[in-house]
């Protein structure tokens, strides 16, 4: 089932229907959003999204606001307490990933200004090209997670059903996908 027909036929799914409504597929340029929705979506691997999306706030929490800079310079003592944070996913490849993620994203600020400068200077691409420059430049980015992750920001369409509401919301923003 779409993800659009998903949130209208079950109402009583706040998480996912606020989700839907406000962030899904809406285009993302600050670094520290983009940084968030990438990390949501490697540590989505394996589990339910509304798992992720009710401890969404704890790993704004525990990841500094998803602060790259700060993320980045993480040591043994951070990696001990996001692996003990019972509010988070405490799976040591993914707490892995988010550190060393943010240090890639540093390195390609030299060269494009920021992570949303590296996406706009690839963009256009298929899918498929996509997901093999994230696996080049990122850890623990297979096909579904660079894949939703692009979707959620704007970057590849298919966030919403062109007869969704939202739909309608984003397209007025001229996100990535349509330019």
């Amino acid at each position: 089932m779409p993800y659009c027909d998903y949130c209208i036929q079950h109402p009583e799914d706040t998480f996912n229907s606020e989700y839907h409504a406000t962030q899904y597929g809406f285009p993302l340029q600050a670094d520290s959003a983009l940084f968030e929705r990438l990390m949501f979506e490697i540590n989505q691997a394996g589990l339910s999204w509304i798992t992720i999306l009710k401890k969404a706030d704890n790993f704004r929490r525990a990841y500094d606001g998803f602060d790259i800079d700060r993320v980045a310079g993480y040591g043994e003592a951070d990696r001990v307490r996001l692996l003990s944070d019972p509010g988070i996913i405490r799976n040591r490849l993914k707490v892995n990933a988010a550190i060393e993620n943010a240090r890639r994203i540093q390195a390609l600020r030299s060269e494009f200004g920021s992570f949303g400068g590296w996406l706009d200077a690839h963009h256009p691409l298929p899918k498929a090209e996509w997901v093999k420059l994230f696996k080049k430049n990122f850890v623990f980015t297979g096909g579904e997670i660079v894949g939703e992750f692009l979707m959620s920001v704007g970057y590849l369409p298919g966030a919403h059903d062109p007869s969704c509401p939202v739909y309608a919301r984003i397209d007025a923003l001229n996100p990535p996908w349509r330019r």
